[in-house]
């Protein structure tokens, strides 16, 4: 019995050092979030009320840096509604790990971002799955959270973002979460065709339109992967046929 509770103690372990690792690491890029949101102008309650209320990085990011480029509040609101759309595909992954209340999974869905559904997804018991979105949840929260505030209250001793390069965070989080596409020619063409059509939109256009207008590149991907699949379909039937 005593060797059971031990293998279960230490089966708990890894996800449970993995939420506190990634919490850390997420507490980082809210102080970065916090500096950024006070260079663009924003107060600590807005700072505070969008790091609790949104609890999305980039679509915080996006509103953030739309704002710093001049851009109004509505213009902000969509580039940060787009990157949060992604959030909803996970639904099904979270549900399965979630009991049927529906009060609980009214209060889940704030909490449904990328981290805590990888850790839910990541475990083989439901159990498992159900107590690392939670700790998933809680920690990644409050760490996020404490390092907006700190972040925003550092930053009139930081002065501009510029300075210490955390003008950079905002762009490399995007480059970060579009490296996995990358694999698949559908996704290179994507990301080739978004970044032609807001590039060729900047100078034409107020500040977050250009981010908007580069979902206009889903269609040309899911084109070309339609295509592929389609060559590869025939090509498996010529080679069955005699």
């Amino acid at each position: 019995m005593g060797n059971m509770r031990r293998r279960n103690q230490g089966d708990a372990r890894p996800y449970r050092r993995a939420c506190l690792i990634m919490g850390a690491a997420v507490g980082v890029t809210g102080v970065t979030f916090g500096v950024f949101a006070d260079a663009a102008g924003l107060d600590l309650p807005r700072i505070v009320a969008m790091s609790a209320l949104m609890f999305t990085g980039a679509s915080q990011f996006a509103a953030v840096g739309v704002i710093s480029d001049g851009g109004t509040g509505t213009a902000a609101i969509g580039p940060a509604l787009l990157l949060a759309a992604r959030n909803t595909l996970y639904g099904p992954v979270v549900r399965r790990v979630l009991p049927d209340s529906t009060l609980v999974r009214l209060g889940a869905a704030h909490f449904v971002v990328d981290e805590t559904t990888a850790m839910a997804a990541a475990q083989a018991e439901r159990r498992d799955a159900t107590g690392a979105f939670w700790l998933t949840a809680a920690t990644l929260w409050l760490c996020w959270n404490l390092g907006s505030i700190a972040g925003a209250m550092l930053g009139p001793v930081m002065g501009t973002a510029e300075v210490w390069g955390l003008d950079a965070a905002f762009p490399a989080i995007f480059v970060a979460m579009v490296a996995t596409h990358l694999r698949s020619a559908a996704g290179r063409i994507a990301a080739a065709a978004a970044a032609a059509i807001a590039l060729g939109a900047v100078p034409f256009s107020a500040p977050g339109i250009p981010i908007l207008l580069s979902v206009l590149a889903l269609p040309i991907a899911l084109y070309v992967g339609t295509r592929r699949e389609r060559s590869a379909g025939h090509g498996n039937g010529s080679e069955a046929s005699p």
